[in-house]
């Protein structure tokens, strides 16, 4: 009987466990033909606090805990010597989601045997010129790999045109959402709105969620609204910069406007199921475009319709399931948003196309199971 295929996927972000998704996901949609180890720091300087690694006794990837030095920098974060032992032992293949020019991601291509396929993820869709030793750093890492995985087409379309990666076999997987957290509860959804002090009857409710900031067309989007003849109620979800002002402009739509900040990942899927359609109203800047839109995904698998800009990856994340809009046409939103607040038929419409794109495209069955078949077929090559 043949052994398990044995894969160590590298990433500082599984110091979480949600974030251990992916790897959790191909250990179980494996079957048994992989053998699935998550190597995550010990501890880990996140963005809003310090955090030692969470872990769960039922996960059926195995997780092994490493440290990790200058955790305050994505950039210069190195993990520590322990991490050979992990790479060298019976390996099949070394999974990296760490970007190529980081010096985490030249760490696990170094420490890499030279036989051991090694595969990074990466999701950088802009074009950029890094400094010393960053540059140095990409070359080695491409250089070195048997493949890479793009994040999205915008992802891949930028980077092909880069040193080395053209030379590689690539392919394209989208982040994941889970599809059983984020489904339709209509239920879940009148809760919330009855928590905001709604009625559970009244106009649609025009959602957001996300950051309060430019890059996010919050301004665009208060915008618009004012523009609407049409009945409606607006909830934003999220926190940022742009926060009192917003607190500001719903200040003068006294009823109608509610703003939510602080919700943890887990109270999303209710949110979301308050509302009628979601908004994403991304603007692209000279060094920001949308990478992928998780919270577009998260509405399709939610069956909320979902109208968007055309920044970055957006447009092949909603594919044909949500509404296209320019991303700086005020009276093309205006337009849109009458249409979908208007007709109930059209919103059923777009909640069933939604849903179907995100267990189709974006559920972790699918994305494990992609990124198991690409894993197979470098092997198979050599």
């Amino acid at each position: 009987m043949q052994r398990p295929r044995r894969l160590v996927t590298v990433s500082h972000s599984y110091v979480v466990t949600l974030n251990r998704r992916l790897a959790n996901e191909m250990a179980r949609v494996g079957g048994g033909a992989w053998d699935v180890t998550a190597v995550a720091p010990r501890f880990f300087h996140g963005d809003l606090r310090p955090i030692h690694l969470q872990l769960d006794s039922d996960e059926p990837a195995k997780v092994a805990g490493v440290r990790a030095f200058l955790s305050r920098s994505l950039h210069a974060f190195v993990y520590g010597p322990e991490l050979h032992e992990h790479l060298r032992r019976g390996v099949d293949l070394v999974h990296a989601w760490e970007e190529p020019f980081v010096l985490a991601g030249l760490e696990v291509a170094l420490l890499t045997p030279r036989r051991v396929p090694l595969v990074f993820s990466t999701f950088q869709n802009l074009s950029k010129r890094y400094p010393p030793p960053f540059a140095q750093t990409e070359r080695f890492v491409v250089g070195r790999s048997a493949g890479w995985i793009a994040g999205g087409q915008t992802v891949k379309d930028n980077l092909l045109g880069r040193p080395g990666y053209a030379a590689r076999r690539s392919c394209i997987i989208p982040m994941g959402v889970d599809t059983e957290l984020f489904r339709p509860d209509r239920a879940s959804g009148e809760a919330v709105r009855r928590e905001l002090g709604w009625n559970t009857e009244g106009p649609p409710v025009i959602g957001y969620l996300g950051r309060f900031v430019p890059e996010k067309g919050v301004s665009l989007l208060m915008r618009v609204l004012e523009q609407l003849r049409t009945p409606w109620r607006a909830l934003f979800a999220g926190g940022g910069p742009m926060e009192t002002e917003l607190r500001a402009w719903a200040a003068r739509h006294e009823d109608r406007v509610r703003i939510l900040t602080g919700v943890p990942h887990e109270g999303v899927p209710r949110v979301l199921n308050a509302m009628d359609v979601l908004c994403g109203p991304s603007q692209t800047m000279p060094r920001w475009k949308e990478q992928f839109g998780r919270m577009l995904a998260e509405a399709f698998a939610c069956g909320v319709p979902v109208l968007a800009s055309t920044s970055g990856e957006i447009p092949h994340t909603v594919g044909d399931a949500g509404r296209l809009l320019p991303e700086a046409d005020d009276t093309a939103w205006a337009r849109a948003l009458s249409d979908v607040l208007e007709s109930p038929e059209l919103r059923r419409e777009l909640s069933s196309r939604g849903r179907e794109w995100a267990v189709r495209r974006f559920s972790w069955p699918v994305v494990a199971r992609a990124h198991l078949d690409f894993f197979e077929a470098l092997l198979e090559r050599r």
